[in-house]
C-alpha cells in the first residue's frame, strides 16, 4: 500500500521503531539504545532505537518535532533517508542538526534539486563522513556548498545525476578519499581532470558506466592530478585503445583496476584480456576484483612477449621491449594438436599374408569387418579380429564387441590387427 504523502521524519520514526514493530532485544552486539527523553514527552521510554536508522521509501517530506528528534537520535550514527519525498534542504537540515553523532547520511532519490542548499543549512552536516546523493540530481553548486561545510567528508556518492560536465569547486576538498560517480554522462577527459583538481587526496575513483572515450593527458600531468589514487573503476567506459591503458601506469600509487566491458577488449578472448592487461600494468595487484599472484604475472608477461613477437616492429608496444629485457627473447610455444586421431595405418595379418591398410577410427568393429571381407575372403559372421598394440605387454586383445568404435582401442599408426576364421 502506498504511504500517505506529507509524513514527517518523527512520525515515521515513531511508527517503525515502536515496541510493537521493533521490540527491544537485550544482548551483546545488538546496538540498541533507549535514550532519555524530555519530561512530559508522549513518546517517553517508548522507542527502542538502534544507532543505524533505515527509513527509506517512507514518504517523508519534513522533519517534524525537532525536540523529539534530538531526544531520540542523540546516539544515531547512520541514517538512510533514500527514496523519500524530501525536496527542501531546510527540512533535511532540521533532521541532521539534531543528530549530533551522524557520520553516514543517504539522501538518494529525494527531489532535492528543487531547492537551494544555503551554507548555514549545509553547516548542520559538518560531522558527516559519508554522504550519498545518488539520483538526487544535486547541482554542482549544491555539491560545492557541501564540500565547503563538511571538513571531514571521506566518501561521496554522486551516481545517476545526469552530469555531462564537472564544475570545479572554488576550494579543494583535501579529506575526500572515495568518489563514486557512476552512471552519468561524462565523456570527455577534461571533465575527469577537474575531479583530480578538486580531490587531490582521492584514493578510489569509481567511473563505471560513463562513456569516457580516451585519457587525454600527459604522463606527468596524470601523476600530479591523482597523486594518491590507489583504485580506479572504468567498467563499461568507452576506452578503445591500448595507449589509454598504458597511461594508467602514470598514477604513482595505482594498484587496483577494473576494466570490464570496454570496446578495446571486445575482440579478445577472456584469457587474452586478462593476460594482456596484467602485462601492461606492472604495478597492479588486483584486476577486475581478482588478486594477481606472482606466478600469474610472470605467465602473463611471457604470454605478452609471445603474443607480440610476430608483429611488425612499428606495431610492437614499448612494454614488449621492457619485458624482452626482463625475460629475454622467448621461443614460440609448441603447437600441440589435442584432437583425436581420425585414421591410422595398421598391418592386417591373415594366415601368411600381411597387408598395410589405412582405417578410419570413427567406424565400429562391425564396419571394419565389412571393410575386411574382400581382403581376407571371409564372411563377417565367420571372422574374428584381434588388436595388438605395438607397446602392449599382454598380447592381442579380441575385438569382440561389434558396436564398439575403433578409436576407443587407442589404435595408432604401426599397430596390428589379426584376422582369424571362427572355429566351427
Amino acid at each position: 500500500m502506498d504511504q500517505p504523502s506529507g509524513r514527517s521524519f518523527m512520525q515515521v520514526l515513531c511508527e517503525k521503531y515502536s515496541p510493537e514493530n521493533f521490540p527491544y532485544r537485550r544482548g551483546p552486539g545488538m546496538g540498541v539504545h533507549v535514550p532519555a527523553t524530555p519530561q512530559g514527552s508522549p513518546m517517553k521510554d517508548r522507542l527502542n532505537l538502534p544507532s543505524v536508522l533505515v527509513l527509506n521509501s517512507c514518504g517523508i517530506t519534513c522533519a517534524g518535532d525537532e525536540n523529539e528528534i534530538a531526544a531520540f537520535c542523540a546516539h544515531v550514527s547512520e541514517l538512510d533517508l533514500s527514496d523519500n519525498k524530501l525536496e527542501d534542504w531546510h527540512e533535511v537540515s532540521k533532521i541532521v542538526s539534531n543528530v549530533p553523532h551522524l557520520e553516514f547520511l543517504n539522501l538518494s532519490s529525494n527531489p532535492l534539486s528543487l531547492s537551494v542548499l544555503e551554507r548555514r543549512c549545509a553547516g548542520s552536516f559538518a560531522g558527516v563522513r559519508k554522504l550519498v546523493l545518488n539520483n538526487s540530481k544535486a547541482s554542482w553548486e549544491t555539491v560545492h556548498t557541501i564540500l565547503q561545510e563538511l571538513p571531514d567528508l571521506e566518501e561521496l556518492f554522486l551516481c545517476l545525476n545526469d552530469y555531462e560536465t564537472v564544475s570545479c569547486s572554488p576550494v579543494c576538498c583535501q579529506s575526500l578519499k572515495l568518489l563514486h560517480i557512476t552512471d552519468n554522462n561524462l565523456q570527455d577527459w577534461t571533465e575527469i581532470r577537474k575531479l583530480g583538481i578538486m580531490f587531490p587526496s582521492l584514493d578510489t575513483l569509481i567511473l563505471a558506466n560513463n562513456n569516457l572515450t580516451t585519457i587525454e593527458e600527459s604522463e606527468d600531468s596524470l601523476a600530479r592530478l591523482f597523486p594518491n589514487l590507489r583504485s580506479i573503476n572504468l567498467h563499461k567506459s568507452g576506452l578503445h585503445c591500448w595507449e589509454d591503458i598504458d597511461k594508467l601506469n602514470s598514477f604513482p600509487k595505482l594498484e587496483e583496476v577494473k576494466l570490464l566491458g570496454i570496446p578495446l577488449l571486445q575482440s579478445y578472448t577472456t584469457e587474452e584480456r586478462r593476460k594482456l592487461l596484467i602485462a601492461r600494468l606492472p604495478s597492479i595487484i588486483k584486476l577486475n576484483g581478482s588478486i594477481v599472484a606472482d606466478g600469474e604475472r610472470e605467465d602473463s608477461e611471457r604470454f605478452f612477449i609471445r603474443y607480440y613477437m610476430e608483429f611488425p616492429e612499428e606495431e610492437v608496444p614499448f612494454r614488449y621491449h621492457e619485458l624482452v629485457t626482463k625475460y629475454g627473447k622467448l621461443e614460440p610455444l609448441a603447437v600441440v594438436d589435442l584432437r583425436p586421431q581420425s585414421s591410422a595405418k595398421v598391418e592386417v595379418h591373415f594366415q601368411d599374408k600381411v597387408e598395410e591398410m589405412s582405417i578410419r577410427l570413427d567406424q565400429t568393429v562391425a564396419e571394419l569387418k565389412k571393410h575386411l571381407k574382400t581382403v581376407v575372403q571371409l564372411s563377417t559372421s565367420n571372422m574374428l579380429l584381434f588388436y595388438l598394440d605395438q607397446e602392449a605387454p599382454f598380447g592381442p586383445e579380441e575385438m569382440k564387441y561389434s558396436s564398439r568404435a575403433l578409436h576407443s582401442y587407442g589404435i595408432r599408426d604401426g599397430d596390428k590387427i589379426y584376422v582369424e576364421p571362427r572355429m566351427k
